[in-house]
């Protein structure tokens, strides 16, 4: 599947929710009128497009990467399964998770590649890969990941002057040089059985601190802050779909927004198509407590004395820990019943909207 090929439009008739779109050239030059613009996206729904980025190249690459690492034979593919221990990194088969209460198997095919492991390749920190991904490490991967993290590092500093922190806080809560839980994610879906009752991933916040998201259909939606319905977010073509996860809501005392949101089957003759993402997730050094870096921030000091409930910003968990209890809680194998997935499934979304307590 080359990165290039044209995908039927986005139905111009099917509302979408119109996310804010950043200029990274005017990001990484000062502009403060788009530095405002950031900060609104990030502090009031968490999601916004990323254009003049500069990877297009890289991304169309990996794209190519995952249509020959999914293409090859089965036997090739599981000895790199992910292991049962709540990490999720290495090929992921159709029906490993649940996506909801009621335990229904999902249908999408997976392959997460570790930062760590691409970063320190040939050594293996959390995983070993197929073929296709080992012999591409260096020529695909590494240029991928190393402008990924570019991209979201400048994103943290960016925060971290918003919130009077010095140059480099954020930053050190998600340091490359520590063994963290930034992965790469592609992921194949296949056309639906059932679209108007099928789910591919559940509702959900991310688990870490940045989401960025590459695809060319349709399906993801947001549940936006204060609004009952589902909203899809309209694929643009060159743009990056960026997203806050719970991690630096926690870091920030809620100041930055973990949003709910969700992935169906895209609409009208998308749905007809295989569905194709490419992910890339920064997330928190795995000994990072999750809980707000107040000592570092007047304004966050004041955003959790000023919270109907301060104590909820301090998880008790480290972002390990996080990344693993969440991980775990969609593992088929590990799946009891509705209450229990439900408690352990919980991030930062909105309770009363999930219809939980």
């Amino acid at each position: 599947m080359s990165g290039l090929i044209k995908f039927p439009a986005f139905p111009a008739d099917v509302p979408t929710h119109p996310l804010l779109v950043i200029d990274y050239a005017l990001l990484k030059a000062g502009d403060q009128e788009e530095l405002d613009k950031f900060w609104k996206a990030a502090t009031e729904l968490g999601f916004w497009y990323l254009k003049n980025h500069g990877i297009d190249d890289e991304v169309n690459a990996m794209f190519d990467l995952g249509a020959q690492t999914f293409a090859l034979p089965t036997e090739e593919k599981m000895p790199h399964h992910y292991k049962a221990d709540g990490s999720s990194f290495g090929y992921k088969s159709v029906g490993t998770n649940v996506i909801d209460e009621k335990g229904t198997r999902d249908t999408t095919e997976a392959m997460d590649v570790a930062q760590d492991d691409v970063l320190a390749y040939p050594e293996a920190v959390h995983h070993t890969y197929p073929v296709t991904v080992r012999e591409n490490m260096d020529a695909v991967l590494r240029p991928f990941v190393e402008k990924s993290m570019d991209i979201n590092m400048t994103f943290l500093s960016i925060m971290d002057d918003r919130l009077g922190m010095p140059q480099g806080t954020l930053a050190s809560f998600n340091k490359p040089e520590d063994v963290n839980g930034s992965t790469v994610r592609l992921i194949r879906a296949a056309p639906a059985l059932n679209p108007d009752a099928q789910t591919f991933v559940t509702a959900h916040t991310d688990f870490g601190s940045l989401t960025l998201l590459h695809n060319r259909l349709g399906g993801l939606q947001v549940l936006v802050p204060g609004v009952e319905t589902w909203q899809y977010v309209k694929p643009l073509e060159g743009h990056i779909i960026c997203n806050i996860g719970d991690a630096l809501h926690f870091f920030t005392g809620g100041i930055l927004r973990s949003n709910i949101h969700r992935v169906i089957p895209p609409p009208k003759e998308q749905v007809k198509l295989e569905r194709w993402s490419l992910v890339f997730f920064t997330r928190p050094n795995f000994d990072a407590p999750l809980r707000p870096l107040s000592q570092y921030s007047g304004t966050i000091s004041d955003a959790v004395a000023g919270a109907a409930d301060p104590k909820k910003f301090d998880t008790g968990f480290t972002a390990g820990e996080w990344l693993a209890r969440r991980n775990a809680a969609t593992r088929a194998t590990k799946y009891k019943d509705s209450n229990t997935w439900k408690a352990e499934f919980k991030g930062t979304e909105d309770r009363e909207i999930l219809g939980e307590n």
